[in-house]
Parts: structure tokens; sequence; C-alpha cells
């Protein structure tokens, strides 16, 4: 009899979370942030966030205090005041290094200039409180040129302790690229990946792409790829890529992968008249997933926590055009189900962070910038009731 009522038991508390679904709904953390690019988290309640028209700050998500970090090259070259080519310059990701905690080093992706143009800078510092100390450059994507467009700058650390980096092609229309495109020549700095150790040194073990190729060169034909993450699971490397009209993707990381730009892309191109070189002997690694349309996608996140059951391990994704933001159910190397959420509430999105607890982050990319935290307000089936925030 106590079996039954055990096995009855059991089997209605089954019945009880089966028929939960996830009601994500958003609440507005901070706000007056200077179109805000990407934050790392200190500790549950600190963090720290770039900004594309501002600097780098340190805010207490509990007490909505901000703190400007001092130290910052002077080099930055942001977006205020340009006209029609604002989300091209400033800020870009702040990372913490693995051993933080330990050594208190954090890593900043940015737009240098000078008097020749921009480019994207990688620099590597102590935090001192709120103050950069010792400020070292790790990597700079030579040329400067007067475009603003393409600068890449998403950085990871992977599971072998490596730092992985976009650098975006900048080029605007593909008319312009030279006889050898930008991202197709491993003499360029542009439109690469790249993996480095932490202090800027060659890893032994990188791709051999020969004796004239970039240092630290891992993968070629990036046009404009932002977000990059380690999948937690398998430990392999993510990242998405813009394409130009359509054409948006998602891609895993291979060392020596060609990803085709602008020979190959699922999209159009800007140019209509623009007609691809043939490079005898490349091959080109597909994406995992294209978009039909534009989404613009930016800085992605596994996630793991726990407020969101059904999401476990998924791949969250935003998308600066239309404001969209994705949910992606992975196995293995397949996207298996796509998911759009916020379809009523869209609002053009820079990055998606997980806290250190398992909280899910959004920044959304306005002159008024906002973190927002996505909770779950979950409905019973059937009863048409919301149930706490738990």
């Amino acid at each position: 009899m106590r079996t039954s009522l055990l096995s009855l038991f059991l089997s209605f508390c089954f019945l009880v979370v089966f028929a939960q679904k996830e009601n994500p709904r958003k609440e507005v953390i901070v706000e007056g942030l200077k179109r805000p690019w990407s934050m790392a988290f200190l500790s549950e309640d600190e963090v720290l966030v770039g900004e594309k028209e501002g600097g780098l700050v340190r805010i207490n998500l509990s007490t909505k205090q901000k703190f400007p970090i001092s130290g910052f090259p002077g080099d930055l070259a942001d977006s205020v005041g340009l006209k029609g080519i604002g989300d091209n310059a400033g800020i870009f990701q702040v990372l913490t290094d693995p051993e933080f905690r330990r050594n208190k080093f954090i890593y900043v992706s940015y737009a240098s200039g000078n008097g020749e143009g921009s480019t994207t800078r990688i620099i590597r510092a102590i935090l001192d409180k709120d103050r950069m100390e010792k400020v070292q450059t790790l990597f700079v994507a030579t040329p400067y040129t007067p475009e603003r467009f393409h600068y890449g700058g998403g950085m990871v650390f992977g599971a072998d302790g490596k730092l992985y980096f976009t650098i975006g092609e900048r080029l605007f229309k593909e008319i312009d690229e030279p006889a050898l495109p930008i991202a197709q020549n491993i003499e360029d700095r542009r439109g690469k990946i790249y993996r480095i150790n932490p202090d800027g040194s060659i890893p032994a073990d990188n791709p051999d792409f020969g004796p004239k190729a970039v240092p630290g060169l891992y993968a070629t034909g990036i046009r404009a790829a932002q977000g990059i993450i380690v999948e937690p699971a398998t430990k392999k490397i993510w990242f998405s890529e813009h394409g130009t009209f359509q054409g948006d993707e998602i891609n895993m990381l291979r060392p020596r992968a060609n990803y085709g730009w602008p020979v190959k892309t699922t999209g159009k191109y800007r140019s209509a008249d623009y007609v691809p070189p043939v490079l005898d002997g490349n091959v080109y690694t597909p994406p995992v997933w294209y978009w039909l349309q534009t989404v613009a996608p930016t800085g992605l996140s596994f996630y793991t926590g726990d407020e969101f059951p059904s999401w476990k391990n998924d791949l969250i994704v935003p998308g600066l055009s239309w404001g969209s933001l994705w949910r992606f159910r992975i196995e293995g190397e397949t996207v298996k189900s796509v998911e759009e959420l916020f379809v009523d509430d869209r609002v053009r999105l820079r990055r998606v962070v997980q806290s250190p607890g398992g909280k899910l982050y959004l920044l959304t990319d306005e002159k008024n910038g906002k973190i927002i935290r996505v909770k779950n307000s979950r409905t019973l089936a059937g009863d048409g009731g919301k149930k706490p925030d738990q």
C-alpha cells in the first residue's frame, strides 16, 4: 500500500513538473549606461561593463552604484558624435582572467585610434581597486584605417587556458576588397580568429599557416564575428558571425578552418556587382546554422542555470537587428530546434551573460543602455495562474 501511494505521489510530482511552462520576463536592473557592449562578473553582484560611448565602469547590481575605472589607455576611439556609424567604436569586450581572484588580470578589446584612423587593440591590465595598472598590449590589428566597421573584438578563454579573440575585416563593401581578399590573406591581421597565451606569447601547438602568416593565427575567412563562447559541457568553442544582407551565422571554431568570407557566404553581398575570386586549393567550413533573415548576432552564451530547467545547456543568442533573442537546442554539433524569445518586446541587444550563480542578464544597445535580468514566472498548464519567482 505504501509503495503504491509513493508511486502515485511521484507520478503526480512528475506531471506537475512536466506541465510547467517556462515563462521568461524582463526586469530592468540598471539603466543609464552609454551603449554598453559587454559585462564581466567580479562576483554575483559586482560587474565590469564596457561602453561604446563612455568607458569602463564597475557596477553593483544590488545598490545600482557605478564607479568609473581609471587608467584606461588614451588611444580609445569612442563613438560619441559619430552619425550613422555609432555602433562601431568604443570598448568592445571586457573579460576577467580565469585566475582573476589570484592575479587580478582583466582583458579589454577596444577601438584604438591615431592620426591614420582606428583598429582593434587587445590589452591586459591589473585591476587595482578601480584603476587599471600595468597595461600591456597583446595584439593590434594593424593597419589603422579610416573605416569604422567590423572591428570584431569578441574574446573568450578556452578550456586550455588560451585566449581566443575575433578580428573583423573592417570593410563595408565587398567591391573594396583587394585581389586577394583581406580575410583570406594570412599576412593581413584583419578578418581572422586568434589564439594566444594570456601574456601575449604564441602557443607552440597553434596551427601552422606558414612562415609569412600573422603570429597567433587560428582561423581565417571572418567578416565581422563579435560573440565567442565555450560550451561548458563539451569545451567546444562557438562563435557568431555577421553576414551582409541575411546570411548571419553560428559557427563552431576549428583550428586552421577557413569560414569563407568573402568567397563563400550564406547571404547576399552589399555590392551587387561584386564577383569573388576563385582561390584554388581552399577548403571552406560551412556554418552550423544560418538565418534566412538579418539578425546581426552578437555576444552569445550557453545557459547552465537552474531557473529555466528546460533551457539547460541551450545556446542563447541576442541580435541587434529587430532586437531579437534566440534559444538554440543543440545536440553534438547539430541545431535541433530554435525558439525566438520576447517577440512582442523587442529591444536592440548587444550581449547575453550568465552570472556565477546562474542568473541570466541582457545588455541593451541604447543611449540609455540597460542591464536586464531575465526571470522565470512559471505558469502551470491549464490553470492560467503564475507561480512566484524562484
